[in-house]
């Protein structure tokens, strides 16, 4: 542990306000959930704070371990000169009126550490391997020892387990009374097993062909029949109506439709979960759904679904796990066909229809 602050060790210095700096992305939210929980336990009288993009703000209301959500306007400086001096000096004083004693930056880019210096906290926190300069900003720089081959959530945990905080790693998805009694609603009478199914991704390079996702989802219903359960953002839509029109059996099209508490109502619902490697993903996982995901520039070991039953596929050509966000050959798309991930759906939805022939 590196310190330029060394006077109380980290591990039992007494925080009583702390500021989370996780701003984005969906996935990455989620895979930071176990810190706040062990924080908690932890500090269990502390006033705790999460700094999060304003658009992933109806995730963490509620959670029960959170005492308050400081929404990031991101996209201020698209609003002008004016509007952004004006949005930015309002957050900033709203950091620096938090009175925050320690501050922990999950993110670890430049805009992150900016947050955490904003805070003012006399411990500010970050992890080893953040970028642009961001470490700059921090006070504790907490060790990553293999990067490479360590998933999000486990160096993410590293940060908890630096400030003293032990114990399982625990997903909590705060979902209030209401989305669940409209999730219940709507999919009540559709028949099962309800597969979700996510074929969008902001990168092109973990786009799977929608030709893929139509095969697979035709195999499985032709089989085990149900519905499959489109979710995404609104420039999904196309793609999922591609996948759609394709299959004989019963679909839903809901992307566009569900903001995000719904949208984690509607999937802790799911049998299954097929889809590339985005937040939807992720957000079934830490539900505990069984999931089923196609990884083409990004590698399972760093940024797989976590714990349960987690049936990710990498493609197997020489640039796997690139991180490259385009590509003008995509030769993994070809290479990772729909028979490479049949073997896991279908375990998958045997061990569900075994359980419901159980039940």
């Amino acid at each position: 542990m590196s310190t330029r602050n060394p006077s109380i060790p980290l591990h039992e210095y007494p925080a009583r306000r702390i500021a989370i700096i996780k701003p984005s992305a969906l996935g990455d939210i989620v895979h930071a959930l176990p810190v706040l929980t062990a924080l908690r336990q932890r500090f269990p009288e502390a006033h705790i704070a999460w700094v999060v993009n304003r658009s992933y703000e109806p995730l963490l209301q509620g959670h029960p371990d959170l005492d308050q959500v400081i929404p990031f306007d991101r996209g201020a400086a698209k609003l002008g000169l004016i509007n952004a001096l004006t949005t930015y000096h309002r957050f900033f004083r709203t950091l620096r009126q938090g009175r925050f004693d320690l501050a922990i930056d999950l993110q670890g880019l430049f805009r992150s550490g900016l947050i955490t210096w904003g805070t003012v906290a006399a411990r500010k926190v970050g992890l080893a391997g953040a970028r642009e300069g961001a470490r700059w900003f921090y006070t504790d720089v907490v060790p990553v020892p293999d990067p490479q081959a360590t998933h999000a959530v486990d160096r993410y945990w590293l940060a908890a387990e630096a400030l003293g905080a032990s114990g399982p790693k625990r997903f909590h998805v705060p979902i209030g009374p209401d989305d669940h009694r409209w999730a219940e609603g709507l999919l009540r009478g559709l028949p099962r097993p309800w597969l979700a199914v996510g074929v969008g991704s902001r990168w092109v390079t973990k786009r799977w062909p929608t030709d893929h996702f139509a095969t697979l989802v035709r195999k499985a219903q032709d089989r085990f029949g149900g519905t499959a359960i489109f979710v995404g953002g609104h420039d999904e839509t196309e793609a999922a109506r591609a996948v759609a029109r394709r299959l004989r059996a019963v679909t839903i099209d809901l992307t566009g439709q569900t903001c995000l508490p719904r949208l984690a109502a509607v999937l802790a619902r799911a049998d299954v979960m097929l889809a590339n490697d985005t937040g939807p993903l992720h957000l079934a996982a830490a539900l505990g759904r069984p999931v089923v995901a196609p990884y083409t520039c990004t590698k399972v070991a760093r940024n797989g679904p976590y714990g349960g039953f987690a049936g990710a596929v990498e493609s197997r050509i020489w640039c796997q796990g690139s991180y490259v966000k385009t590509c003008p050959r995509l030769d993994c798309m070809s290479e990772l066909t729909p028979f490479r991930l049949w073997p896991v759906l279908l375990e998958a939805l045997e061990r569900w229809q075994s359980t419901s022939r159980s039940a």
